[in-house]
């Protein structure tokens, strides 16, 4: 097990002193401290990855993608071992864990793919109105790209951007978020296996106070893609801002969940439960608004709280397991902080509000719900990221879907109904970037993944994923 930065090919002992300690969030137990890089380690990062970019950026797409194609076979190779240590890192059930390595490993299948198509487009005629003119386009890579990736999907959230920078002929500088560390680390010695040039990949775990700001700010870094908080998102935009950086970020939601009174109504408790608490809620795409029509809503939240009752809290090693812990002691603090703000605000608190019954040790909520949520209460407005979910009741479609908007975020929704009519028509009225009918949440790579409003800036994911790392050369000519 390595712990320390990958850099230029070589495991790298830092010049700090600092550690990033990783917990197994099920027993709080250390299970390892990883040596954090500094400023002088993303210097040489960045070095190493400016000298790669002089060979690699000039390969052909066919090239890249057989790297590529090498590291989905590593990773589907090592399977099992990831699983497990992606279980115990972040603390999810292991078929979620599964879940998410399938997730990554198709990644970096379709992406091999996208750079063999590059090299057919790589330069493209544009037709030109004008007599005596002729035009093409290039598409080149961006250069070096700086990626911060955060801890609630490691591997998945990393391979959303690796894949497709490494296609477009970028080269790469990976923070990992710190609480897992531990399992992004993997990356180099698939790297290592699959003999990807030195520099290319580099991988700087690190203290974000110490070295956010210094990676992002650093003038050798052509593109920032960031997934995280709204808060963080909000520093790098900043950073970037002096030298007009090539930024995408991916931030927060308080996504809604639509049901009508057509709905099926075991299919609607499904994806609402899927949609709050997968990974135990901590994602930006959780559906932890409830919207649900009058005239069903007494019938529909008995079914719910019955489906909830059902969820087994434990260890993600236990087979039986169906929501682990949260993975943060921090998470866990803030959730509990959101359950006093709860009791301050006089909720109507339907199950939950409490750390899970049964544990003296690990980080596990109690599965939430609170109903007759008013639209002012922090709760119902700001992004918990934890199994919490408020619920209110509409009568009307247009209610529904002005509800569905009241949000500062815009990032997915869930709609839930029997009349595909207005699946569409409402699909078309709420703001919001990945749209799901009557099913859970279930993102293709082949399909678009980012937000409107404050849920971030561009695109990840098909190929507008590979279109974030690429820039745009025209070249005309007289014909």
């Amino acid at each position: 097990m390595n712990n320390t930065p990958y850099i230029n090919a070589c495991w790298v002992k830092p010049t700090t002193e600092q550690t990033l300690t990783c917990i197994n969030p099920a027993t709080e137990d250390v299970i390892a401290e990883i040596h954090a890089a500094g400023p002088a380690e993303i210097d040489q990062a960045i070095a190493a990855a400016k000298n790669a970019f002089e060979s690699w950026g000039k390969t052909t797409g066919a090239e890249r993608a057989v790297y590529l194609r090498e590291i989905a076979d590593v990773m589907e190779r090592s399977k099992q071992k990831l699983i497990q240590l992606s279980s115990a890192n972040n603390g999810k059930p292991l078929p979620e864990a599964e879940f998410d390595l399938d997730d990554a490993i198709a990644s970096y299948r379709y992406y091999a793919d996208k750079a063999v198509e590059l090299d057919q487009k790589q330069e493209s005629d544009v037709p030109l109105a004008a007599e005596g003119v002729s035009s093409y386009v290039r598409f080149e890579p961006v250069g070096i790209a700086a990626l911060i990736v955060p801890w609630n999907f490691p591997l998945v959230t990393s391979a959303w951007k690796i894949a497709p920078a490494l296609a477009a002929g970028c080269c790469v500088v990976l923070k990992p978020a710190e609480p897992t560390a531990l399992i992004e680390l993997e990356l180099g010695q698939i790297a290592d296996q699959v003999k990807l040039p030195a520099g290319v990949l580099n991988i700087v775990p690190g203290v974000g106070a110490l070295i956010g700001d210094y990676l992002t700010q650093h003038p050798d870094i052509d593109k920032i893609s960031f997934t995280g908080s709204n808060r963080v998102g909000e520093m790098v935009m900043k950073s970037a801002a002096p030298l007009s950086k090539n930024v995408s970020l991916e931030l927060g939601g308080k996504s809604p969940i639509l049901v009508f009174d057509d709905a099926d109504l075991d299919q609607a408790v499904e994806a609402v439960v899927a949609g709050i608490f997968f990974n135990c809620g901590q994602m930006c795409s959780a559906t932890s608004r409830l919207i649900v029509q009058r005239g069903i809503e007494q019938e529909f939240m008995a079914k719910l709280r019955a489906a909830v009752e059902k969820i087994v809290i434990g260890p993600g090693n236990d087979d039986s397991t169906s929501m682990g812990p949260v993975t943060t002691q921090a998470q866990y603090n803030t959730v509990m902080q959101y359950f006093d703000l709860a009791k301050e605000e006089s909720l109507d608190l339907v199950c939950g509000g409490t750390r899970a019954e049964g544990f003296t040790k690990g980080l596990f909520i109690a599965p939430t719900i609170y109903q007759n949520v008013p639209s002012n209460s922090r709760l119902w407005r700001e992004e918990i990221f934890g199994p919490v979910l408020c619920v209110q009741s509409f009568a009307s479609e247009e209610e529904a879907i002005t509800k569905g908007n009241d949000s500062e975020y815009g990032l997915a929704a869930t709609i839930v109904s029997g009349d595909k009519t207005r699946l569409r028509r409402v699909s078309a009225a709420l703001k919001a970037g990945h749209i799901w009918w009557n099913m859970p949440q279930i993102v293709p790579v082949e399909t678009s993944w980012g937000g409107f409003k404050q849920s971030g800036l561009g695109r990840e994911l098909g190929p507008w994923g590979l279109s974030a790392y690429l820039e745009i050369k025209h070249i005309d000519y007289e014909a």
